[in-house]
């Protein structure tokens, strides 16, 4: 698949979970410092925003970090960060912009939460860490270029816009072909298929559609052996079970937005309400009508 398509089902997925980034540290960290604590079962990334530092993590990753180097955690894991050389004096974290010209380390630090119950099948998916370079991933520099511009702004920060750029970070670094090549037979590595992400597409643009293995195989341009088998074999679904996953979890959505009982069955791609109660229940192991 192309990035851009992958960054799309990608968002598809972000928008149903509906993911929630908190930014709960941005800063310029001064002085001695030394960060390594770590709130696990969190969902977290870090990015170096300005300045370097070292990344310790114990039997697993040892390195340099960067201005737009980037560290996500699906469950946050031990590990510490540290300057790259001596530095005097207590430690401190001192705000933007009042940081300017003293010596440290930008770093924004920021959760991720999901109100959607599907989020665990997507951080399963995910590698336990990754580590993207800013110098081998072009969007990262950008981004952290902005974030830093907005953070050093003389009216003060905007949170909504820092946020909205977190959410972007974090969205980019799950499609990210380095996330998805480590993620086999997974959501993203069907997603990131150049064949089947066609069809993935066509099931979300219209989930209330009668679709068929057929059908959705010639959106994939192959055969429905072949299609099926490559779909079976990257995330060990079949294509009808990712199809009803996908309007079950669009069903729970519309549920917790508010749209009416009444009206989410043929929403999601059913003609009875009882076949899609009985559905919901079996994914859920609640009636639709108590789910929230």
């Amino acid at each position: 698949m192309s990035d851009l398509a992958s960054q799309r089902a990608v968002s598809d997925l972000l928008r149903l979970l509906s993911t929630r980034v908190n930014i709960f540290h941005n800063a310029k960290v001064c002085g001695q410092w030394q960060i390594s604590e770590h709130k696990p079962p969190l969902t977290c990334f870090h990015v170096v925003t300005d300045g370097d530092c070292r990344l310790d993590m114990p039997d697993r990753v040892s390195t340099t970090l960067h201005p737009g180097d980037l560290i996500l955690f699906p469950v946050e894991l031990p590990h510490s960060m540290t300057p790259t050389h001596a530095l005097t004096g207590p430690q401190e974290h001192v705000p933007f912009p009042q940081a300017v010209g003293r010596e440290g380390t930008g770093l924004l630090c920021a959760s991720v939460s999901f109100r959607h119950p599907a989020s665990e099948l997507l951080l399963r998916a995910l590698p336990d860490v990754t580590v993207l370079l800013a110098a081998e991933t072009p969007w990262l520099r950008p981004l952290t270029t902005l974030i830093l511009d907005e953070s050093l702004s003389p009216g003060g920060a905007s949170q909504a816009i820092l946020e909205k750029l977190a959410e972007l970070l974090f969205a980019y670094t799950l499609a990210s072909s380095n996330v998805i090549r480590s993620s086999d037979r997974s959501i993203l590595a069907l997603y990131s298929h150049p064949r089947i992400g066609r069809a993935i597409d066509a099931i979300h643009e219209q989930p209330d559609f009668p679709w068929t293995l057929d059908l959705l195989a010639r959106k994939a341009a192959q055969s429905r052996t072949s299609f099926a088998a490559t779909f079976k074999a990257l995330s060990d679904w079949t294509v009808m079970e990712y199809v009803s996953w996908w309007r079950m979890q669009l069903a729970w959505k519309h549920l917790e937005e508010g749209t009416r009982l009444s009206e989410i069955p043929s929403l999601v791609g059913y003609q009875s309400s009882a076949a899609f109660s009985r559905a919901f229940k079996r994914y859920f192991g609640v009636n639709p009508g108590s789910a929230f």
